[in-house]
């Protein structure tokens, strides 16, 4: 055991004296010990459930004679976090946690992980550090919110509230039915009921094979997710006498199949900077060509909110994804899962029950799957769209350039409706280092869906993009405006070129204008000069590289 270098020998006497402090019996030494990495906290809905979780999972890991140690990890919601600065915080917290996972898992001598995670970026971070101690781990995400109702109108957060922020101010709903949406749209506990990042993480973790099956999709306040809670902590307890560990499961292979659900699925470009980072940690290579050769080989089948009308229930219902695996039985890799069954047998083994919530690959809802990588002289290192949400009249777009330098900017610009129709807006400035952190562009991308403006104007950015955006948002350009990239010396007014199905993305300045505004145009200092953030900025890579830190 991994736990013997802190409970067995003469000079351990007091550490062993420390875990009696916790109340420990001397049967509990004898066993190996499990940390649960929980997230909880009261301020994300998608972790107030974790309580109970945890619970059930302490409970499967003494059933199976194994010690159970609950430890916190922080986590940001992105939605509270959306729209100010705050949200500079959210991806940079994911390296913070990935070090919260490896300090108190070295310190303590573990043997065995829980990852109990659900939103955003607090579940890349906890595998990432997982993926660096490399002891045996399985994750059990929290599972996503049930939908909301207005009478017999579903409703999700980004729909009905971002985007209704829109409507309201184009005066297509009036105060009576904004406020009726901003009470009902998030019913329960749970992340949100789209195919935004936080589920489409747990849905290619489950395809990674790092959670028991139906995992991903079972929603939060179901029995269902706590009897997963259950058998994922008897199952940690096995794996850690097999001494199973992550990097048996996360390989190149794995990590193929993850990329194709998310393709099949539609899911978050977010899904881009995490697999590659998760990738970096494990020692694999991966890029953006990856997901670009995947995404021309899998049909988008599964059409879930926000691109579609489905919601994370639905596809628990129709088969969750040991069903998406299924349609895809004869493409994926056949890879060990950490519930002892390979990835092909859970696929063959699953059932389909809905037919047009996850439809076969002779029907799909796109020939080809959510992202696309574009590449051109706006994006020398490449950029990412979910092209799945989409208007199929949008996939190629021209247009003048509107350019700002702060998410702010351009918002409010958009809710006094000043942005014109076949306008690109640019926001600039919005990259992991220049912003600092990256923000999401949720809150103009969805004023724009509601003012109606989503089939008429693009939207570029260095930034990124929430799981929840819809139409023509490019975002991850790279190299960013703060490292030099041609996003910074675009004017207002220089036409920009659109072409998803060719994957280009290119603005019309000649070679000989781009030098002269590089001599005369100052690249902008970055905004935050002290504290986390600031370190944050001088150590992040690249977006086309995951947004992981340098090694120095």
């Amino acid at each position: 055991m991994y736990s013997d270098r802190i409970k067995k020998g003469l000079e351990r006497m007091p550490n062993r004296a420390l875990l009696y402090g916790t109340g420990l019996h001397p049967s509990h030494l004898k066993r190996n010990f499990i940390g649960i990495a929980s997230g909880f906290n009261d301020l994300i809905p998608g972790h107030t459930n974790m309580r109970i979780l945890e619970r059930y999972i302490e409970r499967g890991i003494e059933n199976k004679g194994g010690t159970p140690f609950i430890f916190g990890v922080p986590g940001i919601c992105d939605g509270i976090a959306m729209g100010h600065d705050g949200m500079k915080h959210s991806l940079p917290s994911r390296e913070l946690i990935a070090d919260i996972i490896e300090s108190v898992t070295e310190a303590h001598a573990l043997d065995g992980l829980i990852l109990l995670t659900n939103c955003d970026k607090i579940t890349p971070g906890m595998v990432m550090g997982a993926l660096r101690v490399n002891i045996p781990t399985i994750v059990v995400t929290a599972g996503p919110m049930l939908a909301g109702h207005l009478g017999r109108k579903r409703l999700s957060l980004v729909r009905d509230t971002f985007e209704a922020v829109g409507r309201f101010r184009a005066g297509k709903i009036n105060e009576s039915q904004r406020e009726k949406f901003e009470i009902e749209a998030c019913p329960s506990c749970g992340s949100c009921q789209g195919l935004y990042t936080a589920n489409t993480m747990a849905c290619i973790i489950e395809a990674i094979g790092l959670s028991l099956p139906n995992c991903a999709a079972a929603p939060a306040v179901m029995s269902k997710k706590t009897r997963i809670a259950y058998e994922s902590g008897q199952r940690i307890v096995e794996l850690s006498e097999k001494n199973l560990k992550p990097r048996n499961f996360v390989t190149k292979k794995s990590l193929e199949n993850a990329i194709r659900v998310d393709m099949a699925l539609g899911g978050s470009t977010n899904t881009v900077l995490h697999l590659m980072a998760i990738a970096h940690q494990a020692g694999i290579d991966l890029d953006l060509k990856d997901f670009d050769r995947i995404s021309k080989d899998t049909p988008h089948i599964s059409n879930l909110r926000p691109g579609g009308e489905y919601f994370m229930e639905d596809l628990d219902i129709a088969g969750g994804i040991p069903a998406v695996l299924k349609r895809f039985v004869n493409k994926i890799n056949d890879t060990p899962t950490v519930s002892g069954k390979s990835i092909k047998k859970i696929a063959r083994e699953a059932e389909i029950y809905d037919e047009d919530i996850i439809r076969p690959l002779s029907k799909p809802y796109h020939k080809e799957g959510g992202i696309a990588v574009l590449f051109g002289n706006v994006s020398t290192e490449g950029c990412v769209v979910k092209q799945s949400a989409v208007d199929d009249d949008m996939l190629k777009f021209s247009g003048p350039a509107r350019v700002f330098n702060a998410e702010e900017d351009a918002m409010t610009a958009i809710l006094a409706k000043k942005i014109k129709k076949g306008e690109v807006i640019v926001i600039r400035y919005e990259g992991p280092a220049g912003g600092p952190g990256m923000r999401e562009m949720l809150s103009p991308t969805s004023a724009i869906v509601g003012m109606g403006l989503h089939k008429h104007v693009a939207l570029i950015t260095d930034g990124r993009f929430s799981g929840g955006t819809r139409g023509p948002c490019i975002g991850h350009i790279s190299p960013e405006a703060s490292a030099g990239g041609l996003i910074a010396y675009i004017n207002d007014g220089d036409i920009i070129d659109i072409d998803i199905p060719k994957r280009k993305i290119n603005v019309a300045i000649s070679s000989s204008e781009i030098k002269k505004r590089e001599k005369e145009q100052k690249i902008l200092a970055p905004k935050v000069k002290a504290g986390y953030l600031s370190r944050y900025s001088r150590m992040v890579t690249s977006a086309s590289t995951g947004a992981v830190f340098k090694q120095v």
